[in-house]
């Protein structure tokens, strides 16, 4: 019974990787599209503002994401962070005539505390760093 089970283990996880790597490689082509679309989009209009700027390190943000899942099979927490970082502060730049005080200051708040929950996590894994346990040693 235990070999069945390390089988139906093996052949779960190589599926879910399977799924994993077709899912980010939906994401890469999904962002050249968009990111062909944007600089294209900057040529014919002839202009570049801070939000295209901003939109290119976006894409820019998504592809290093990408490549360290490739190089190391993890995505470290602070990608997603960072690229919410920017999204929120392109949104704040770009919509500033029409949104409120109010939301402004919750819009800078998200931003500070995205950036603190950076901080938090950069501390916490130079104070307690994680031991590396293969994936079969988990209980151990």
């Amino acid at each position: 019974m235990e070999k069945h089970c390390i089988k139906t283990d093996a052949f779960a996880s190589g599926l879910l990787m399977w799924i994993e790597r077709l899912g980010l490689l939906l994401v890469t082509v999904a962002t050249f599209v968009s990111l062909w679309h944007e600089l294209t989009r900057i040529w014919v209009t002839g202009t570049v503002g801070l939000g295209d700027l901003l939109q290119l390190f976006l894409y820019l943000e998504v592809f290093s994401m990408i490549n360290s899942y490739f190089g190391s099979g993890k995505i470290p927490m602070r990608y997603p962070i960072y690229i919410a970082m920017v999204a929120l502060a392109r949104y704040l730049l770009l919509d500033m005539k029409e949104i409120t005080d109010e939301h402004m200051l919750s819009i800078a708040f998200a931003i500070l505390i995205l950036a603190l929950s950076v901080l938090v996590m950069r501390f916490g894994h130079a104070k307690f760093p994680y031991e590396d346990v293969p994936f079969g040693d988990r209980n151990a």
